[in-house]
């Protein structure tokens, strides 16, 4: 059985302090790590999550990820799955049903695929 992927879910004000925030946990990673990062809204011009041979990101429509961007998140989650990362880190816009979220990112299928961190806010 392949060891679970670390999850963490990084809240915050701004789409630019959760992207600081995870730039800074990415920072941490072992050198050579593969991490993928899926971020809610829109880009900001100086993001400094840039794609490269060890870092996927993908980026969502901004809304509530359990409730309107569930299924969007689930196939972007899956997509990222199949390379087998060895983090994951998920901005997460609002923190209103961040318990919600957990919870599914806690059950079947991903319960055997994810091994969820605690979570992190980010600074404005």
């Amino acid at each position: 059985m392949p060891v679970p992927t670390a999850l963490t879910l990084v809240t915050g004000a701004s789409p630019a302090a959760r992207e600081r925030c995870i730039s800074a946990l990415l920072g941490a990673v072992a050198p050579g790590a593969s991490c993928a990062v899926i971020l809610e809204g829109l880009a900001d011009a100086a993001s400094p999550l840039l794609p490269d041979s060890h870092l996927s990101v993908a980026r969502i429509a901004g809304g509530c990820l359990c409730c309107a961007g569930n299924l969007v998140l689930r196939v972007t989650l899956n997509r990222l799955l199949r390379n087998h990362p060895d983090r994951v880190y998920i901005g997460v816009g609002s923190s209103d049903h961040l318990d919600q979220l957990r919870s599914w990112l806690a059950s079947a299928p991903y319960d055997q695929l994810l091994e969820l961190a605690d979570d992190v806010h980010a600074s404005p």
